[in-house]
């Protein structure tokens, strides 16, 4: 063989070793971009598994406090339902001792009284036990039955809201309830004073 023949053979080798190793090279980056793009998938598919369960956790813990205050809600409105009814409840029983003043001397306007507090009463018991709607129709259907007795009870609604609002407005300190007690007294005592003089 000639020296050229084996230059050629080097130059042949080599070149399938370069091609060979740029062939390995290739594959390997290859692999570790496939490598690499698993893992990343595999990453992210767990963060995103974490943050699912994370934000699941939110939501029912969310759920639960707003069925928590939604009970106390609906809770609360039932006591404000029962003191409500039994404001109305202690109202019908004012109204009928009021028809009970009359019945001597005014019979008729005592019927319409108690009429006027049977219906309070009925009130009571649909604020009590029933709903909104049902006060509310029956109120409507009273006041088309008996105009005049609806009027009567709602201007003794208005007293009597006003009486309980200037009960509930008017918690002095003790020197003033007993200054407003003492001023009566003393005009009371010097008219008698006047009245003797004359």
């Amino acid at each position: 063989m000639s020296d050229m023949d084996l230059n050629t053979r080097n130059k042949n080798a080599s070149q399938n070793q370069n091609s060979g190793s740029s062939q390995d090279l290739k594959d390997q980056v290859a692999d570790a971009g496939a490598e690499f793009k698993q893992r990343a998938g595999d990453a992210l598919r767990a963060s995103t598994d974490t943050a699912r369960e994370k934000f699941k956790e939110a939501a029912d813990a969310a759920k639960d406090a707003a069925a928590g205050a939604a009970d106390r809600f609906q809770d609360q409105a039932r006591e404000q339902q029962r003191s409500g009814a039994d404001f109305v409840g202690r109202f019908a029983g004012n109204i009928r001792d009021a028809a009970r003043a009359f019945e001597n001397d005014v019979p008729l306007a005592a019927h319409g009284i108690n009429s006027a507090a049977e219906y309070v009463d009925d009130a009571a018991e649909k604020i009590r036990n029933g709903s909104f709607r049902d006060l509310v129709d029956g109120a409507t259907d009273f006041a088309k039955r008996q105009p005049a007795a609806f009027l009567g009870l709602s201007v003794l609604a208005g007293f009597a809201a006003v009486r309980f609002l200037k009960a509930s407005g008017s918690t002095g300190s003790p020197s003033q309830s007993a200054s407003s007690s003492y001023e009566p007294s003393s005009s009371a005592s010097s008219g008698s004073s006047k009245g003797g003089a004359s």
